[in-house]
């Protein structure tokens, strides 16, 4: 933003205003030159091992606490933190003070206050001094001592309304050092708002509840679907103490906007209920639900009232997009698939409207075909950041958020010094104190800018804040809720305001894009990753009878695969991607065709099976079994030649077995090829080849016609011997004559005859 001047408020005569501004540079040359010997004056550094602090760096002051931030008339200002001897030499008869340093009358002053590390005698201010002191006898090398120092806000010697340069000195001796001298100096800043302004800015100020992706594509097999997470990460975040769980306890009591990614609420609403978590090649009962219930309940109280901007599902990459995937087709429509789901999503499990009409690139970098992108899923609105949409017309005051870009398309554009102010480790007292009392010094700088606009500034921090982080960011706004120099407004109506006409509507061009956000982009690999599984998605689903069980967690999971959580973690981006399409060809090819033996076909005509396996649990139909002969002179199918089709439609679990008529007219071998095809005529799975044996007699034929042959010799062979034997014993015979021929035997289960025997039959008996 083009805040170079910055200016103070308005309150006083032009007379009177001109005089503090003369007072003002007359005060401020010791402090420029303070700045130019403070950037080689030495600087503690802890870890230093060849060569010691020394000077104002030898001891290191830290300020845990300020308190109150921002104290009013009748209070006394409490300062608490930890001095820390990085010199070699023991510091005696020490001494620590607060400094009171002159007003600073811009966001400029501010920060360029802000870099000045060392103590310059003459150009820093005197301390308070008197009782309001600390004494420590001996400070050694390497020893900490902490330290309050308290004094009433009357002492301080405080003029007129605005920001002061607050200091925190160590003074003392050393063995090398017989005077007292400045041997450590910590600065921060005290805004100070005796009165209530007449002219307050409306701070918008986002919340994200937006986390990484955790949910994969895989569901069990059950009616419900029992979700499958990659991890148990999430659980740890909405646990008591977890990032998550912070944002929504510290969020709730404050006036915030929430910028929510619907995959987090449907990621935590399915841990509400069954789900698994992968261990290494198998998967373990989730037990979490507990946690997961506590926190949408905290959450749906804390959003209540209806505050909220949904991003698209998965909070897709819009730069990655716009700058990698402009010639992969089918891009477009994921983000606005992830675009319409984002409604429902939050409607169901809040039970409230949001708005989707927002679309937040990373850091609020945009460029032209951000903004397309932006605009094609359906958002009027686009968070940007005022350094990247920065003035180009001079101003001398932060304009309000709203800038109409065109194409009825706004640009909220959110303060780049408020928005980064609690972005580092806040894990340590001292840093965030230092960003808390920043914050509240910019926002009161800001205040007094000399302007009559009534203006709306909008505050977009870091998209997942870590705890100290978030924590920081809750102290410096209850601090502002007393309304003393600031009044809060969602970023809704920050979006509806009234733009400023002098403020810049010139989006940047493409070519001043931050080099650092293109190096973490997704690549256009990824996007040509999801376009081939989604086109795999496509030819499966039309086979399934309940398509559903696979396009929605399918569908999800390619949205994740946009996200922009992705940044900066490109493996596991890659791993993710992977993941999700190896699932979806496993199931692919659950349903498949079984391999088959040679064949051999004995005879003019025959049938040939083909078997199909579905171990899908669900019924698949709309498919098409084709089989090829590759010489249909030699072997033909059915009546039409070289191919023949047939529908196909098998249950869950099962195999079905298809057969094809066949004729054959020549001898010989022929390959065949079965192929399995949507009925669009898309080749479905892998083709299966095997070879057909065409024959006459088939060597098992044969086998049987020669042993019927060879049953026919040995009865003949059996009848020639029992003749033989029954003619040797009529020779034998009383009267002498010829036997009888022997008659074909009756069965065995046959009465006997009652009859008398007949002349020369033979009766056994």
């Amino acid at each position: 933003m083009a805040e170079a001047a910055d200016f103070q408020g308005k309150n006083h005569s032009p007379a009177r205003r001109w005089l503090r501004r003369t007072a003002a540079v007359l005060a401020g040359a010791p402090l420029v030159a303070a700045l130019l010997a403070g950037a080689t004056a030495p600087v503690a550094q802890a870890g230093v091992t060849d060569k010691a602090p020394t000077g104002s760096g030898t001891v290191a002051v830290t300020l845990d606490t300020v308190t109150p931030s921002a104290p009013v008339k009748g209070d006394t200002l409490t300062v608490s933190g930890t001095l820390t001897n990085k010199g070699k030499e023991t510091v005696t008869a020490a001494q620590v003070d607060l400094r009171v340093g002159p007003r600073l009358f811009s966001r400029t002053s501010i920060d360029a206050a802000n870099q000045r590390k060392g103590y310059l005698s003459g150009a820093d201010p005197s301390p308070v001094g008197g009782k309001y002191t600390v004494k420590i006898a001996k400070l050694p090398s390497g020893v900490s001592h902490d330290f309050t120092l308290s004094v009433p806000v009357s002492k301080l010697g405080l003029g007129d309304d605005g920001v002061y340069q607050l200091g925190v000195t160590l003074s003392g001796r050393t063995p090398h050092a017989l005077y007292d001298q400045v041997l450590g100096i910590q600065r921060t800043f005290l805004p100070w708002q005796s009165e209530d302004r007449d002219s307050k800015p409306r701070i918008s100020y986002a919340w994200p509840l937006i986390a990484a992706a955790h949910l994969t594509a895989e569901t069990g097999s059950d009616s419900q679907q029992t979700p499958v997470f990659a991890d148990d990460g999430l659980a740890a975040e909405i646990a008591p103490g977890g990032r998550l769980e912070q944002m929504v306890s510290l969020g709730r009591q404050l006036p915030v906007t929430w910028i929510i990614d619907p995959d987090l609420l449907a990621s935590v609403d399915a841990m509400t209920r069954d789900y698994r978590v992968k261990s290494g090649d198998t998967t373990i009962a989730g037990t979490n639900q507990n946690v997961a219930k506590q926190w949408l309940t905290s959450l749906e109280a804390a959003v209540s009232e209806g505050k909220v901007i949904a991003l698209p599902f998965g909070d897709p990459d819009l730069a990655s997009i716009a700058h990698r995937a402009k010639n992969v087709s089918g891009t477009l429509s994921h983000l606005q698939n992830a675009s319409e789901v984002a409604t429902p999503t939050v409607q169901t499990i809040l039970h409230l409207k949001p708005s989707t009409d927002f679309a937040w690139p990373v850091d609020g970098a945009v460029d032209p075909s951000i903004v397309d992108v932006a605009t094609s899923a359906g958002a009027h609105n686009v968070i940007a950041r005022s350094d990247s949409l920065q003035e180009t017309g001079g101003l001398v005051y932060t304009p309000t958020a709203a800038r109409p870009i065109g194409g009825g398309t706004t640009a909220v554009v959110s303060d780049a010094r408020l928005s980064t102010a609690f972005q580092g480790d806040m894990t340590k007292a001292g840093d965030s104190t230092l960003a808390v009392q920043k914050f509240l010094a910019l926002t009161l700088s800001l205040a007094e800018q000399d302007t009559d606009k009534d203006r709306s500034v909008v505050v977009t921090p870091q998209r997942m804040p870590t705890v100290a982080q978030a924590q920081s960011m809750a102290r410096a706004l209850r601090t502002l809720d007393d309304g003393r120099w600031t009044q809060s407004q969602g970023l809704i109506q920050a979006a509806e305001a009234k733009p400023d006409a002098k403020a810049t509507t010139q989006v940047p061009p493409t070519s001043r894009y931050p080099k650092k956000l293109r190096s973490q982009e997704l690549p256009t690999q990824a996007f040509q990753d999801i376009k081939s599984t989604q086109a795999s998605l496509n030819n499966f689903q039309v086979i399934l009878t309940q398509p559903e069980r696979v396009v929605t967690p399918f569908g999800n999971a390619i949205n994740r695969s946009m996200s922009t959580s992705w940044r900066g973690r490109p493996v596991e981006a890659q791993q993710y991607r992977d993941s999700v399409r190896t699932y979806l060809q496993s199931l692919v090819n659950e349903v498949q065709l079984i391999s088959k033996s040679d064949v051999t076909l004995s005879g003019r005509s025959a049938t040939i099976p083909v078997t199909v396996q579905n171990r899908l649990l669900q019924d698949v139909d709309h498919l098409v079994l084709r089989l090829r002969s590759e010489n249909a002179t030699r072997l033909k199918l059915n009546d039409d030649g070289a191919v023949a089709e047939q529908p196909i439609q098998i249950a869950g679990g099962h195999s079905q077995s298809v057969k094809f008529d066949a004729a054959a007219n020549i001898n010989g071998q022929v390959q065949m090829t079965a192929q399995l095809y949507t009925e669009d005529g898309t080749p479905y799975g892998a083709e299966m080849n095997f070879t057909v044996k065409v024959s006459e007699l088939t060597p098992t034929v044969l086998l049987v016609i020669a042993g019927g042959l060879l049953l026919l010799v040995l009865a003949g062979i059996r009848m020639y011997a029992h003749r033989k034997r029954a003619n040797a014993g009529g020779a034998a015979g009383d009267d002498g004559s010829e036997p009888e021929q022997p008659s074909d035997p009756r069965p065995d289960t046959g009465p006997e005859s009652t009859e008398p025997s007949g002349t020369g039959e033979k009766v056994d008996r």
